[in-house]
């Protein structure tokens, strides 16, 4: 039996039971201590990630003595009455016990159940997966989300998608855990109490991003999540360190945390081994003739040294010496066209794939990436007032994102807006390519839509999203009303359509033929469990016109 809504098996009352954990003891779910996951057995769960049309990718973890050899199992049942695939995953102490495998051999567009046995005859939880669809398809709908810091409170949004069960993959597009200390970010007093993150320090070794890894996929709401859908997963910056790029980050500090590139190594590890996710720094995925998917890397393989107009701006007191400052760095180093995100090889796999894809009829070509690519300069007349009412400490800062405005800059360096040549090439190859491009981005905390164009020429609509829990300008800006900054904001930006600046949840997109769709999901509250929506927000991209509906 098929759902007519979403095309997956339908969770009936059985089924809700067995993969919630209220009947049979081996789907339980719940949240254990850390002492209890880190014993021997099957401790976090199972998820699965890279679908294919015949193909999947799963994932468990398995503490034992010594390397395990564990049996996959595929069925189209919940009973596992008829497999479907067999296979066998190994759980070994030098990938952390994280035990992951491709199941082959399935059929396109169909959904299965699969567990992993161990040789004891141990099960692990029953998870739920899907293959991608071959030919024509008729719609595809993914949970989107993004920056989610489990000590600023609950991961409601991922409890919401796993109960709506309205999806057929989620995406991931970075910042999927938070590399800092206890205290730091977020701060003792901002902090939500049960939240407590392991270790406790700065995650810097690979033991440390492991460890790290092991206390976020204790989370229930997340567990579930993985249990319930395939993940296609990116990592942004806070997988590594705040800000990073291929040669460092804001927040590694060689004399103290020794070689950027021995920590970037184990993150990267501890990342691969903990999601089901390939070693491929980038991919795609084909959904029937309907969309291709491809995930991006413009973080740790390729990415230029992020731009800082703190350093533009040293020294500079006077308002002409300020003006001056920033243009000539517009005219100069902003527009060096040798500055990289995605580099070289990336941007080539990239333009020929999006060819293929249109050549191939596929209608929507998908970026599921990090960072915001729409242009963003901040409103200028309102922050300066705003500025006049803050502390020095605060002042300064926003009165240099005012000047970088008027002076046709946009605010945040560490997104596309800092390597406006990157992103001019991948415009133009979309745009050579005929595509119908949808970006996806995450990072920024807040919601936002963008008609993407390349010297005016329509190129694309952005659906970028809000975070499941760190917080957004109504923190960064306080005292200012948040849905005035947003009005502002789109008053100022040519590119962007509407914002929302200060509410936490995720993205429910939806691809048919006829349109791309997105309803940003708001979260009532992140600071005690609870799936009830505080309000929506829908957008719809008509097919071929490479711009939102007005």
């Amino acid at each position: 039996m098929i759902s007519s809504k979403t095309g997956q098996p339908p969770l009936s009352a059985l089924t809700r039971r067995s993969l919630f954990g209220l009947a049979g003891g081996t789907l339980a779910i719940a949240a254990a201590p850390l002492s209890a996951q880190l014993a021997s057995g099957f401790t976090h769960g199972v998820a699965s990630g890279e679908p294919g049309a015949d193909r999947v990718l799963l994932w468990t973890r398995f503490v034992a003595e010594a390397e395990t050899r564990l049996a996959m199992e595929v069925s189209d049942t919940l009973d596992f009455a008829r497999a479907r695939a067999v296979g066998e995953a190994v759980a070994s102490p030098d990938r952390d016990w994280c035990a992951k495998a491709f199941a082959e051999g399935l059929e396109a567009g169909r959904w299965y159940y699969y567990r992993f046995v161990a040789p004891d005859g141990r099960m692990s939880e029953t998870g739920r997966t899907r293959t991608l669809p071959t030919g024509p398809t008729g719609r595809w709908r993914m949970a989107v989300f993004s920056c989610s810091n489990i000590g600023f409170g609950w991961f409601n949004a991922y409890a919401h998608a796993a109960a709506a069960d309205d999806f057929d993959c989620a995406v991931h597009t970075g910042d999927y855990f938070y590399e800092y200390g206890r205290g730091t970010y977020p701060s003792a007093e901002q902090a939500l109490g049960g939240r407590d993150i392991m270790p406790a320090g700065e995650t810097v070794a690979l033991a440390d991003y492991r460890l790290r890894h092991a206390a976020y996929r204790s989370d229930p709401d997340l567990r579930r999540l993985h249990q319930l859908y395939p993940m296609i997963s990116v990592w942004d910056d806070h997988e590594s360190a705040n800000d990073s790029w291929r040669g460092g980050a804001e927040n590694h500090q060689p004399h103290t945390e020794g070689e950027w590139d021995v920590r970037k190594r184990a993150a990267m590890r501890a990342y691969r081994e903990w999601l089901p996710v390939s070693d491929d720094p980038w991919a795609s995925y084909q959904v029937g003739d309907l969309a291709t998917l491809y995930r991006l890397e413009t973080r740790l393989e390729a990415r230029a040294k992020p731009l800082d107009l703190a350093t533009v701006l040293a020294g500079k007191s006077s308002p002409e010496d300020v003006a001056g400052a920033l243009i000539r760095f517009r005219e100069t180093d902003y527009a060096d066209p040798s500055r990289e995100l995605m580099g070289a090889a990336q941007q080539a796999w990239l333009a020929r794939g999006m060819q293929q894809s249109q050549a191939a009829g596929t209608r929507w070509q998908v970026l599921a990436q990090q960072v915001i690519m729409g242009h963003l300069s901040a409103p200028p007349d309102l922050l300066s007032a705003y500025a006049a009412l803050l502390p020095d400490a605060y002042k300064a800062r926003v009165q240099a994102g005012v000047a970088a405005s008027r002076a046709g800059l946009p605010f945040n360096m560490d997104a596309w807006d800092g390597y406006p040549a990157a992103r001019e090439r991948l415009l133009k190859a979309a745009l050579e390519a005929e595509a119908e491009l949808v970006v996806l981005a995450g990072d920024s905390h807040n919601a936002w839509a963008f008609d993407l164009d390349l010297d005016g020429a329509p190129a694309g609509v952005e659906f970028a999203g809000h975070s499941v829990t760190s917080p957004g300008a109504e923190t960064y800006l306080p005292g200012l009303p948040a849905d005035q900054f947003g009005r502002a904001a789109v008053d100022r930006n040519d590119q962007l359509k509407w914002a929302d600046t200060s509410q936490r949840g995720y993205m429910a997109l939806e691809l048919t033929p006829q349109h791309a769709a997105c309803e940003w999901r708001f979260m009532g509250t992140i600071r005690e469990r609870s799936t009830q929506l505080a309000g929506t927000h829908r957008m719809v991209a008509p097919a071929g016109a490479r711009r939102f509906e007005t």
